[in-house]
């Protein structure tokens, strides 16, 4: 499967409930099928991702957010039957665009796709603070309704915050509170709440990403609350997601001089190998936890030159384990739909797959059973709607409607070079506790 094409396929406004049976309420024989909004014609309905790739020191970035949504497209085209006769009757076409690490790129990216797209699906962009070409898009009648982004990767407030944004996994800022000092986060610490009742408190180290202030101030919410459940933040370095291996040689150094008993790195996978590595070749013994979020779920982490490096490192994760021979595929089956038809699945794959659906979902409840209902106003007040999404179950519940993290993660730890789900036991579960759920005021956002 190509991993930059354009992809002709039918969906399923059903999808999230039903996934192989057309529509209730699919236009056949009704009305017939009109161009009712930008991105909308008679036969087709556009969107775009627009997500980061191409990037120094670390290709591939958001390779994962097109070829997540190339495996559900690709999945809907083979499981809608009949044909073109799924989301809001109509086929759809998925465009693909590389941001880079350009803020340029991604601007003129959005000001295309407001131009000639439903929606964004799958979005994943850096080092962009204006999101004016998103939220103050027109719409075929030239009001401005805003583009629905339906993304992955948000760290910087204006998107977060736009008020057309809908993250699958969404971040902690509470966008009610964006303009005040200071604002309110709310943080998933149930992993930590893991590690302090298993290991007792612990003194942490954390790395920040340097590139950008709004991707740092998407992780100091999470580190801060950490400190609150007994990781006590000891040290913190800012590093950029272009450091060479030799600029963690004093990272290293600086974990086992603050005395740290845990150590965590906010960046992609390849941080936690060059400080995993760093610390081994320095002898960095006093480390009882090494962390990591959802981009340590990759099968590059587990390259030969990396696996003994990264043996016994947690990994902790918002949906359900799928690589390697500790896949749940057998426990839910649109895992294993997403298993079937991406292309390299990893964290932000499996999201993107999960944005798709989502937009599904929404398609279905703005149509209400009238195909030529589909605007992006009733799309973005349909979206706004959905308070309980999990992709049948393949992600943890999740309001992506009300823009609020959920309580949800399951843990795995690297164990002889394989991904090894560790908490919750039981196959296909997460925990969900409201322990888990962490309110934090901090004033990072600058006035």
């Amino acid at each position: 499967m190509s991993r930059f094409r354009s992809v002709v396929i039918a969906t399923a406004a059903v999808l999230v409930m039903a996934l192989v049976a057309p529509i209730a309420g699919a236009q056949s024989g009704d009305a017939p099928l009109e161009a009712s909004e930008i991105g909308v014609t008679e036969d087709t309905i556009t969107i775009t991702v627009v997500a980061a790739i191409e990037v120094p020191g670390f290709p591939g970035l958001f390779q994962g957010s097109h070829n997540g949504v190339d495996g559900w497209a690709e999945y809907i085209n083979n499981s809608c039957k009949p044909k073109n006769t799924c989301v809001a009757g109509r086929e759809i076409v998925v465009e693909h665009v590389d941001s880079k690490l350009s803020g340029d790129a991604a601007r003129a990216a959005f000001r295309e796709a407001c131009q000639s797209s439903f929606a964004l699906v799958g979005t994943g962009v850096l080092l962009l603070q204006n999101f004016d070409d998103v939220s103050q898009c027109t719409d075929a009648a030239g009001e401005v309704t805003g583009l629905p982004d339906f993304a992955v990767t948000t760290t910087e407030p204006n998107e977060v915050c736009s008020g057309v944004t809908f993250g699958v996994n969404p971040g902690a800022l509470q966008c009610d509170t964006k303009d005040a000092h200071p604002q309110t986060y709310i943080a998933n610490t149930g992993p930590t709440n893991y590690y302090v009742k298993k290991f007792g408190k612990q003194k942490g180290f954390f790395i920040y990403p340097a590139d950008s202030a709004s991707a740092k101030n998407s992780q100091v919410p999470i580190f801060e609350a950490q400190a609150t459940k007994g990781i006590e933040i000891v040290e913190s370095q800012d590093i950029s997601a272009l450091a060479v291996q030799s600029a963690y040689t004093s990272v290293a150094g600086a974990i086992n001089d603050s005395g740290a008993t845990y150590a965590k790195s906010g960046l992609a996978f390849d941080s936690t190998v060059k400080m995993r590595t760093e610390a081994a070749s320095q002898g960095v013994a006093g480390v009882e936890i090494w962390d990591c979020s959802l981009q340590c779920y990759d099968e590059r982490l587990l390259a030969p030159e990396n696996v003994d490096i990264v043996e016994g490192q947690y990994v902790y994760i918002p949906f359900l384990p799928f690589l390697g021979k500790n896949s749940e595929a057998k426990q839910n089956k649109m895992l294993r739909n997403f298993l079937k038809y991406t292309d390299s699945p990893d964290g932000f794959a499996i999201q993107a797959f999960a944005a798709g659906l989502f937009f599904t979902e929404a398609v279905e409840a703005a149509t209400n059973g009238d195909n030529n209902a589909l605007t992006r106003v009733a799309l973005l007040e349909a979206a706004e709607g959905i308070h309980a999404f999990d992709a049948d179950g393949m992600i943890s519940p999740t309001d992506v409607g009300g823009r609020i993290s959920n309580s949800c993660f399951m843990l795995n730890q690297i164990k002889n070079g394989e991904f090894v789900r560790i908490y919750p036991k039981k196959k296909g579960t997460f925990d969900c506790a409201k322990k888990n759920r962490s309110t934090i005021e901090l004033d990072i956002i600058a006035a």
